[in-house]
C-alpha cells in the first residue's frame, strides 16, 4: 500500500470531508475518492462509510487510521533525520531550556564555540512536562534542559545538578525581621505559585505537605519573571530557584532560605534515545554534562 494513499486516507478522516481533504491535498475530489476506493479494493473491505451528509470510519477503518498515523509519523522522523545527516558539517542546534539555566548556559556556549564554530544555536523556553515531551518527539528541539523528571522509554533523562528553592518577598515585608522562617510562618501570606503541570509546583506543594500545612495560593503563573513582578508590587510571596536570582541586584526584593525544609529541585538534560544526532550536536551535549563533572 502506497504511503501517499495512506496520507489521503488520514486527511479525509481528519477533515471528515472529501472536499476539504481534496482542497488541502491539492487534488481533485474525484481523484481522492478513487484513491480511497482503490485502497478498499486492495484491502478487500470497506474502511469509510459514506452518506450525503458525513463520513464515518468502519471498525477496520479505525484500526487502519491508528496504524497509518503511527506509520506516517515515523516517516516524518526518517525524513528529518536524513535532513540532519546532510547537515553534519554545518547546521543548527535547537535547545529547549528553563529560565534558571541562563546563568551558566552562555559559559558552555563559549567553550563549545572554541571547538565548533560553524553551528548556530537556537534557544527556546520549554517549561511544562508535556511541552518537554512534545517538543522532543516532534523534533522541535534536539535536547532540553529541564527540571521535569521525564520517565519515558524513548527519552533519555540525565541529572545535571541540584539547585535550592528560596523564599522571595518584598523588601518591606514583615518577614524581613525574622531570623529564621519556616513554611508554617508563611501559610497565611498570599502565595504565588507555578500553574499545574510544572515540576516546581509539585516540589513546593510536597514540601508544604511534609509540614502538614497548605499555602494560601493567590496567584498562579508560568514564568518566574511574572512571579517577581508581583513580588515587586508587594502582592505576595513566592518560592523560586536560587539560580534564577543571579544577576543585577534587585533592591525591591529579598530572598531567604527556609528552615528546616531542604527545598531544592534537580535540573536534567533530556533528549530522544534513538534519534540521530550529528557529531556536532553530541559534542554540545557532552559540553553540558562535562561542565558539571
Amino acid at each position: 500500500m502506497e504511503l501517499k494513499k495512506l496520507k489521503y486516507f488520514v486527511t479525509v478522516v481528519d477533515k471528515m470531508s472529501f472536499s476539504k481533504a481534496a482542497e488541502e491535498l491539492h487534488i481533485s475530489q474525484p481523484s481522492l475518492s478513487n484513491a480511497i476506493k482503490n485502497m478498499e479494493s486492495e484491502l478487500g473491505f470497506q474502511i469509510i462509510e459514506r452518506n450525503t451528509r458525513s463520513i464515518k470510519l468502519t471498525e477496520a477503518g479505525e484500526i487502519l487510521y491508528d496504524r497509518a498515523i503511527h506509520l506516517l509519523s515515523e516517516m516524518e522522523v526518517v525524513k528529518k533525520e536524513m535532513e540532519e545527516v546532510k547537515n553534519v558539517g554545518k547546521g543548527d542546534i535547537r535547545i529547549g531550556m528553563i529560565e534558571s539555566v541562563k546563568h551558566w548556559l552562555p559559559k558552555v556556549i563559549v567553550q563549545y564555540h572554541q571547538k565548533v564554530t560553524d553551528m548556530d544555536i537556537k534557544l527556546t523556553e520549554v517549561l511544562s512536562g508535556n511541552d518537554v515531551k512534545n517538543s522532543l518527539r516532534n523534533y522541535k528541539t534536539h535536547a532540553i534542559l529541564t527540571n521535569q523528571l521525564i520517565r519515558e522509554a524513548d527519552i533519555e533523562t540525565i541529572p545535571l545538578y541540584n539547585e535550592k528553592l528560596v523564599l522571595v518577598h518584598h523588601e518591606s515585608h514583615p518577614l524581613v525581621n525574622m531570623e529564621a522562617i519556616t513554611l508554617k510562618d508563611v501559610i497565611k501570606e498570599p502565595f504565588i505559585l507555578s500553574t499545574e503541570g510544572f515540576q516546581t509546583r509539585e516540589d513546593i506543594l510536597h514540601a508544604f505537605e511534609l509540614e502538614n500545612v497548605r499555602p494560601n495560593i493567590k496567584y498562579e503563573i508560568e514564568r518566574f519573571e511574572t512571579a517577581l513582578s508581583l513580588v515587586r508590587e508587594n502582592l505576595g510571596i513566592t518560592i523560586i530557584p536560587e539560580n534564577y536570582l543571579q544577576g543585577p541586584h534587585d533592591t525591591l526584593i529579598r530572598s531567604r532560605t527556609i528552615a528546616p525544609t531542604a527545598l531544592e529541585r534537580t535540573v536534567y538534560l533530556t533528549y530522544m534515545k534513538n534519534r540521530y544526532l550529528s557529531p556536532a550536536i553530541r559534542s554540545f551535549l557532552s559540553a553540558i554534562t562535562e561542565f558539571f563533572e
